[in-house]
């Protein structure tokens, strides 16, 4: 039975169902929870902003996000975000799915690491996001009540280090293409001019945010 938060649950449909049985199929069930748990709280987030989003097309850009980490769709020479965001839109189109749709979800995969952006534009695109930085960064945490994030833990739980999980995951499905990984202009000009600038670190990020574990 499909889980239900606050009337918000897995999109009863023959294509949630083919996204579930191709990303269990792919990724490990670290990756594969994770990505639940990001739809979940992506579309808490939406309920709570109030924007109407297309379920499905959030499922999928959730289910997705990290496909480019596995070793059946990484490539060498383009970002993981890329990769994640091409298997979702060969998928798509397997699928009959439209050429708009299909579009909304690569964004919102390719942006998923991008902060400052996703959160201006459509609905689908910004709540991929929001659930990412949710389950990883503890980002608006205390905006979930505690039974909206048991619930959700309870039908996806998080392993019992997946702080350093998630990290070493990140690091495996990345570390053969170090040249992807160049970061944002804006803060290497400023460490260039300004010699006592520390920039910001995503894995200090995930060490502190408020989950456990």
């Amino acid at each position: 039975m499909s889980l239900t938060v606050d009337r918000l649950a897995i999109p009863d449909s023959k294509l949630a169902r083919e996204i579930t049985e191709v990303v269990r199929d792919t990724e490990t069930p670290l990756l594969f929870n994770h990505s639940s748990r990001v739809y979940y709280f992506g579309a808490l987030a939406g309920e709570r902003r109030g924007l109407k989003f297309d379920p499905e097309l959030l499922y999928a850009g959730a289910m997705f996000h990290d496909m480019g980490l596995t070793p059946k769709h990484r490539s060498q020479g383009e970002r993981f975000e890329v990769d994640s965001a091409n298997a979702a839109r060969d998928f798509l189109r397997r699928q009959g799915i439209s050429e708009g749709e299909v579009d909304t979800v690569w964004t919102a995969i390719a942006l998923h690491t991008t902060p400052g952006i996703p959160q201006h534009m459509q609905p689908v695109v910004a709540l991929v996001t929001a659930g990412v930085e949710m389950d990883v960064l503890g980002l608006a945490y205390s905006d979930y009540s505690d039974a909206e994030r048991e619930a959700v833990l309870k039908a996806h739980p998080r392993t019992e280090h997946f702080k350093e999980d998630i990290i070493q995951a990140f690091y495996d499905g990345n570390k053969h293409r170090p040249d992807t990984t160049f970061g944002n202009v804006n803060a290497d000009v400023i460490a260039d001019k300004e010699p006592n600038f520390h920039r910001g670190n995503f894995c200090s990020v995930i060490r502190e945010s408020p989950w456990r574990g």
